[in-house]
């Protein structure tokens, strides 16, 4: 393929030793092997290109050997992003068996995909897409539509969702593409999205994600959305570009270098390699620290805004330029208009969610109660609260049990 947006084609520079850049036996083992070391619980990998599937399926059937091999009962997760171009029945088979998550690059109809999605000879790649996207979820695929809203893509919110929803790709992200102009730093290239039609785009695409509740409940997961929705119950959002610090993670290229993220491999953000250095030991170095909190050096005009606690600045690559400096995200605009748009319903749904919450936790506490009373349960002070919170007894669920009556149970 020969997207014409494509961000990534011109880090070759960074690589320039080979023309082929194809990560080897050595560097996955490393890889592995360090990751399952250096986690307890689970561990997730995320596998990009390029498009990875030109590795082969048998490089991912070695990927998840050595995973077991050295695993230790840890839950593993593998993401695949893929244009879809070589899933065949097989790979789709293969990537159902180990539950990779698929993220898949579709930007929506016909004439939307088509429009800079094609080969190098030119010719569109929408069909061969869509017949993949129907591949892997008739295999049983967890499957994520990607898309990039660029200038022509982001004239059609609704029709991008519609299309989606039809084909039963129900989970979607959508990726603003901004990207600079090599030559004139401060400008963007003529593909890239402007923050007013971005944010344009966003209202339409939110009253799309509202109008496909069914009782309440969300029929569609959309990324960003369901990202934010955190922030408004208060809890720490699991998408780094509305964090009030990034670096959470880091990327090891095929040979085995590490950058502080896909969008900065660039010599200035090299933090080592892999073959040298451990990974846990690159990722809590200075330089990915200072990387980290870029993020939070934002222009005094962020800091008096009443949407800096749900946007965070956003992401760091949009501030174009010079990244060191303090300038605001390029879809500023677009998030104060998305915001103004979304915040009553919001703000409603949050409501919504903290009274369901209340309700599960008041059933929960009536249930323990009767088994304490029972005798089938039981529990003292300082073990672990039954109710799962991982907070002690005393200072959890027992300061509602104290009278030992039912009727205040059911009240509270």
């Amino acid at each position: 393929m020969d997207c014409r947006y494509c961000f990534y084609l011109p880090k070759s520079q960074y690589f320039s030793q080979s023309s082929v850049h194809r990560m080897n036996e050595s560097v996955l083992q490393e890889l592995i092997r360090q990751m399952m070391a250096q986690t307890v619980n689970a561990v997730s990998f995320g596998w990009q290109g390029g498009e990875p599937t030109l590795m082969g399926r048998e490089f991912f059937e070695k990927a998840v050997a050595l995973q077991q091999r050295f695993g230790n009962n840890q839950q593993i997760g593998n993401g695949l992003q893929t244009n879809g171009l070589l899933i065949d029945d097989q790979w789709a088979h293969f990537l159902a068996e180990y539950q990779f998550l698929i993220g898949l690059s579709l930007d929506g109809p016909r004439q939307v995909h088509d429009y800079y999605r094609t080969t190098i000879g030119g010719k569109g790649t929408w069909q061969r897409v869509v017949d993949s996207a129907k591949r892997l979820l008739d295999a049983g695929c967890s499957v994520n539509a990607l898309t990039v809203v660029n200038n022509y893509s982001v004239q059609f919110a609704e029709e991008i969702f519609e299309f989606h929803r039809e084909l039963g790709l129900n989970f979607m992200q959508f990726i603003p593409c901004i990207e600079t102009d090599p030559q004139q730093p401060e400008k963007v290239m003529e593909f890239s999205v402007t923050a007013t039609d971005y944010g344009r785009f966003l209202c339409q695409l939110f009253d799309c994600w509202i109008g496909s509740f069914v009782n309440g409940v969300p029929t569609t997961s959309i990324r960003l959305f369901d990202a934010v929705f955190f922030s408004y119950v208060d809890m720490a959002p699991p998408m780094c570009s509305l964090l009030p610090e990034c670096g959470n993670y880091v990327v090891v290229e095929h040979n085995g270098d590490v950058y502080s993220c896909d969008f900065f491999v660039e010599d200035r953000w090299r933090l080592g390699n892999i073959l040298e250095d451990t990974i846990i030991d690159l990722l809590n170095s200075p330089l990915q620290q200072k990387f980290g909190k870029l993020k939070a050096q934002l222009p005094e005009q962020c800091c008096c805004c009443p949407w800096l606690k749900y946007c965070r600045g956003g992401c760091t690559k949009h501030r174009l330029g010079d990244q060191h400096s303090h300038r605001a995200n390029y879809l500023c605009q677009a998030y104060k208009m998305f915001f103004e748009h979304s915040d009553k319903k919001f703000k409603q749904l949050a409501a919504e969610w903290h009274k369901k919450r209340q309700l599960e936790k008041k059933a929960i506490r009536r249930k323990i109660y009767q088994q304490i009373k029972s005798g089938d349960l039981k529990v003292s002070r300082n073990d672990p609260c039954p109710c799962g919170s991982g907070i002690k007894f005393k200072k959890c669920c027992e300061p509602f049990f104290n009278e030992r009556n039912d009727n205040k149970i059911d009240a509270q």
